[in-house]
């Protein structure tokens, strides 16, 4: 019988809580997605390596036992991945962009990674962390003028966001992009810059997106580099990283977080420290209202007023049930 690794004394509190989602989990798709996420909020340091290194042997072993049933979810028309984190951001781009390098780099998850066409398969979530909170990426197949999977569509209308990654030592990055926006416009997908406001539109699918240029380690590229953001639309501004080198994420992890159109607020009880670790996530143009329903519906039926701490303010400053909630704002509510 194998030995489990002593439990670290000094893990989260949101491990303990993941860690039970374990335990009831019912599919091998869903503990991979768990055992990922509980990697990516594990401390990385010498005490928690033999914790890490257990879940690594315990999500290859699983991986390796779906590589030899037929996954009849990634033939069928639709493929739900149901959200985690702060945010579901998809990645879409041509073969051998480096999609899921970049999911390696950005999470603790390790995705199969091959120089050959369609390594990945099927979609594959894992967590991004970001400051104090964590963003679910999901990997996908890559999209070729001939091929899109049915549910790269679903995909793309329940995520919040999208990622396109592209090769900068391609031949013609320009045109890789274009043809797979002709792609997209054949499925009624439309892609927005995350600074423009998107139009209702009834025929299309409409969703924000930051364009990604993967492979600016390579001294050659900068040429096409410039020459791609000129046939751009105007908003679309790219982000040039090398995945496989880790250039540029940081600036990439906080694009990610601004596409996502979201804020970061804590709840402040009256002589108690505040938790930084766990904050509620809302989208901009929120209220204190929604933050009182949060929560509890008390708050929400009985607030009179909150004080709130923040940058740029009075602090304890009182404002009204319609103040508009702002990025790392301490919420005190009164009833």
């Amino acid at each position: 019988m194998q030995r489990e690794a002593r439990m670290p004394t000094n893990l989260p509190p949101q491990y303990f809580e993941i860690e039970k989602k374990l335990k009831t989990a019912s599919s091998t798709k869903e503990k991979i997605f768990i055992m990922e996420e509980l990697l990516s909020i594990i401390p990385k340091h010498k005490g928690t390596e033999k914790l890490q290194a257990l879940y690594k042997t315990k999500i290859a072993k699983l991986k390796f036992q779906m590589q030899k049933k037929p996954i009849t979810a990634s033939h069928s028309s639709s493929f739900y991945i149901e959200k985690a984190g702060a945010g579901q951001v998809i990645i879409i781009g041509p073969p051998n962009s480096g999609k899921s390098t970049l999911i390696k780099s950005l999470t603790n998850a390790n995705p199969e990674i091959g120089d050959y066409p369609f390594t990945t398969r099927i979609p594959s979530p894992a967590m991004m962390p970001f400051e104090n909170i964590q963003v679910q990426l999901i990997d996908t197949p890559p999209i070729t003028p001939i091929y899109m999977k049915a549910w790269h569509h679903e995909l793309i209308k329940e995520s919040d966001a999208t990622l396109i990654v592209l090769d900068l030592t391609s031949t013609n990055p320009v045109k890789d992009f274009h043809l797979l926006l002709e792609k997209l416009k054949e499925k009624n997908i439309d892609l927005f810059p995350d600074s423009q406001e998107i139009s209702s539109n009834k025929q299309l699918l409409c969703k924000k997106a930051l364009i990604v240029l993967n492979k600016n380690d390579i001294s050659s590229v900068e040429e096409k580099f410039i020459s791609f953001k000129k046939t751009l639309l105007p908003g679309f501004i790219p982000v040039s990283i090398s995945a496989s080198h880790e250039y540029g994420l940081e600036n990439l992890k906080k694009r990610i977080f601004c596409l996502l159109n979201i804020l970061r607020v804590y709840s402040k009880t009256p002589g108690k420290e505040v938790d930084l670790n766990n904050p509620f996530i809302f989208k901009k143009g929120s209220t204190v209202m929604d933050m009182a329903k949060s929560v509890h519906k008390d708050f929400f039926h009985k607030l009179k007023f909150a004080r709130i701490w923040g940058k740029n303010k009075f602090q304890g400053q009182k404002v009204n049930r319609n103040y508009i909630l702002q990025d790392e704002d301490l919420i005190e509510l009164h009833i």
